[in-house]
C-alpha cells in the first residue's frame, strides 16, 4: 500500500510568491490536491492584506486536479465578499482550457494576452448565457420526443 501512495505522489508542488504584497501573487508549479492548502492559505492572505484588485498570475501552472479550480475560485470569492476583484493572468493554454471547458470563465475574470489572441474579450468574467428563445424555461423544457415519462409536476 506505501508503495501506491508513494507512486501516486506528484513530483514537486506550487509555489506562491506575493511580488506586491496584497496586489501580486505569481503562482507556478502543480496545482493539485497536495499544494492547495500552502495556496489557499497565500491567496486568502492576500486577499485580506490589500485593497483592489488581486492580480494572480498563473504562468506555468499545470492545474492537475478540481481542487486546482477549487482553490482558484474560493480565493475569488473571498475576493469578492472582502470588496475586491481578483483577476488571472498569464494563464497557460492548458489551463485556459479546462477554465473554458468547465464554464469557470463565466465566473473568474480571466485577463491575458492569450485570451485577446484568441478573439475573446479580455474580460470574460459573468459571459451572459446564451437561451434559447423563451428563457429558462425553453431551455429546461424535455423535448416531445423523449422516451422518458415525464414527471407530474
Amino acid at each position: 500500500m506505501a508503495r501506491r501512495a508513494a507512486r501516486a505522489a506528484p513530483p514537486g508542488g506550487a509555489t506562491v510568491v506575493e511580488e506586491d504584497p496584497g496586489r501580486l501573487v505569481r503562482i507556478t508549479g502543480r496545482l493539485d490536491v497536495h499544494s492547495v492548502p500552502e495556496v489557499r492559505t497565500a491567496l486568502h492572505a492576500a486577499v485580506d492584506r490589500g485593497s483592489g484588485p488581486l492580480v494572480v498570475s498563473v504562468d506555468g501552472v499545470v492545474v492537475a486536479d478540481a481542487t486546482g479550480l477549487g482553490v482558484l475560485v474560493g480565493a475569488h470569492r473571498r475576493a469578492q465578499r472582502a470588496g475586491r476583484e481578483m483577476v488571472l493572468r498569464d494563464v497557460p493554454p492548458p489551463a485556459l482550457r479546462l477554465v473554458r471547458v468547465t464554464r469557470l470563465h463565466r465566473v473568474l475574470r480571466v485577463d491575458d494576452e492569450r485570451v485577446r489572441a484568441a478573439g475573446a474579450p479580455p474580460q470574460v468574467q459573468h459571459a451572459p448565457a446564451g437561451l434559447p428563445a423563451g428563457g429558462r424555461e425553453a431551455q429546461n423544457r424535455r423535448a416531445e420526443t423523449s422516451s422518458m415519462p415525464r414527471r407530474a409536476s
